[in-house]
């Protein structure tokens, strides 16, 4: 990294450095973040043991089940420790990792979430196709592509910005290593940097969401067409536990676009949404709208009770 003054350490300042009620601000993320690593859990564990959940479906949920998880365990231990410790210093190579991950799954979940849109496109839209398109062999090269693509990526976009120039400032107004708090602590961003996240926003951002539009757009189109209100019915009920997650998703990120650039505290907060209780919400949703998941989720409890009492 080009620093016109060395930077060893970030200091961060969770909330602009606000945190008068650290024991419920420390218990209220650590009740989310625990609630949501569960239930995460818990879904990746019933899809990989119930042979009936072997589905294309249920394989990009448990991607996605691994993503949430990933998403607010690279944040919130951290920051639940500077708020009991007090010891706000995150030292260069930490920061940059947790920005390295972080950014992994963002890409993860937007590709994501656009390939689960693609299956359900398939499903009701030209459903005796459906097997040969999202064979097996199919999903596991698309789960592999997917992974493979975002942790790449993720390192292209950690080397772009380690070329930009630090100034003296090493102060985060935020609660982990995001880019947008970086790039407020340099002087100089370079060209290689603008050019890199523009690819990430048309490549990764841009294509996959206005993918996943047209995929339910043509979803909607076929399910109108249709002449039983019951196929309507059952044909949409396909579909809704994830819809419900797309609009949560690009609902928060759309929210998160308006906030203004100089609060601080507003821009916590809903990150503070979108690391811990969105990932805590998709699993809900997943299980309370999919009869499937939800019935081989009260099997697995109800062997885990028995076997402990």
């Amino acid at each position: 990294m080009t620093n016109e003054t060395s930077v060893q350490y970030f200091y961060i300042l969770p909330f602009s450095g606000d945190t008068k009620n650290k024991p419920l601000i420390s218990t209220f993320l650590f009740l989310i973040y625990l609630v949501g690593v569960i239930i995460n859990c818990f879904i990746v564990t019933v899809i990989c043991f119930e042979v009936q959940l072997h589905k294309p479906m249920y394989l990009f949920i448990c991607n996605l089940s691994i993503v949430d998880i990933i998403y607010s365990s690279v944040t919130v231990p951290k920051l639940l420790h500077m708020l009991l410790s007090g010891n706000h210093i995150v030292s260069f190579s930490q920061c940059y990792t947790q920005l390295y991950f972080f950014s992994a799954v963002v890409v993860a979940e937007d590709i994501l979430l656009f390939i689960m849109a693609y299956d359900r496109y398939v499903a009701i839209c030209i459903p005796l196709h459906y097997h040969q398109i999202l064979s097996r062999r199919n999903c596991t090269i698309i789960t592999v592509c997917i992974w493979a693509a975002t942790f790449f990526n993720s390192l292209l976009y950690i080397a772009a910005t380690l070329n930009m120039s630090s100034c003296p400032s090493n102060i985060i107004y935020q609660f982990f290593c995001d880019a947008k708090s970086l790039t407020k602590t340099t002087c100089i961003t370079t060209q290689t940097f603008f050019v890199v996240t523009s690819f990430e926003m048309l490549s990764f951002v841009f294509i996959p969401s206005l993918c996943t539009f047209i995929s339910y757009f043509k979803i909607f189109s076929v399910i109108f067409k249709m002449g039983s209100k019951e196929r309507r019915t059952k044909a949409f009920s396909t579909c809704s536990s994830h819809l419900t997650v797309i609009i949560i998703y690009y609902g928060a990120g759309l929210i998160g676009y308006f906030i203004p650039p100089y609060s601080e505290v507003l821009d916590s907060v809903f990150n503070i949404i979108y690391t811990t209780i969105i990932p805590m919400i998709n699993p809900i949703i997943y299980s309370l709208q999919n009869s499937n998941v939800q019935s081989s989720l009260l099997k697995l409890v109800g062997r885990i009770y028995s076997f402990v009492f």
